[in-house]
């Protein structure tokens, strides 16, 4: 396997269970909207403040269209399914696991909506935005995996399981 791309909603876990599933698998892990925030030089939520979403797409599609690693859990930002290049290229260089999570414990998890950095039209609800997502996210999905436990632990075996890793 070349590396691990992790995509789902904001607070699904792509970046704290990336840490998890990257110790059990061997490989390195990297969070892409980290690289993001290198490059423009702003948090994630700064960029859509003062820049707008569709600036902050495309910087997105771009970064992640020329993310070079191996052996890498790549974690994406929830958005990241928006960029046609990004998910071409993701999918050209590993495995995409979607990691399904409930809006009901999504909206449990997710306790700092305004500096999260989550791209949304201006009176989009989190739910319009986890309706419009979910499509994108099982189109692209090699794998979907199912992370309603609230222990992480628990979420990155199933993901290691669903992916043939021995743990």
């Amino acid at each position: 396997m070349k590396n691990i791309i992790l995509i789902g909603m904001p607070g699904s876990g792509k970046s704290t269970l990336g840490v998890l599933l990257a110790k059990i698998a061997g490989f390195s892990f990297l969070d892409s909207d980290l690289l993001i925030q290198s490059k423009v030089g702003k948090k994630l939520y700064r960029i859509l403040e003062e820049d707008g979403a569709d600036y902050f797409k495309s910087v997105e599609n771009d970064v992640n269209s020329q993310i070079d690693v191996t052996d890498t859990v790549i974690a994406t930002g929830g958005s990241v399914v928006y960029g046609k290049q990004a998910m071409a290229h993701l999918k050209s260089i590993g495995t995409v696991v979607y990691l399904k999570v409930s809006l009901d414990e999504l909206l449990r998890r997710i306790n700092n909506m305004a500096t999260r950095g989550i791209v949304k039209k201006p009176n989009e609800t989190f739910k319009d935005l986890y309706r419009e997502r979910t499509g994108l996210y099982e189109k692209y999905a090699d794998v979907i995996v199912e992370c309603e436990d609230a222990d992480l632990n628990i979420n990155a075996e199933k993901v290691a399981k669903a992916l043939g890793l021995s743990l």
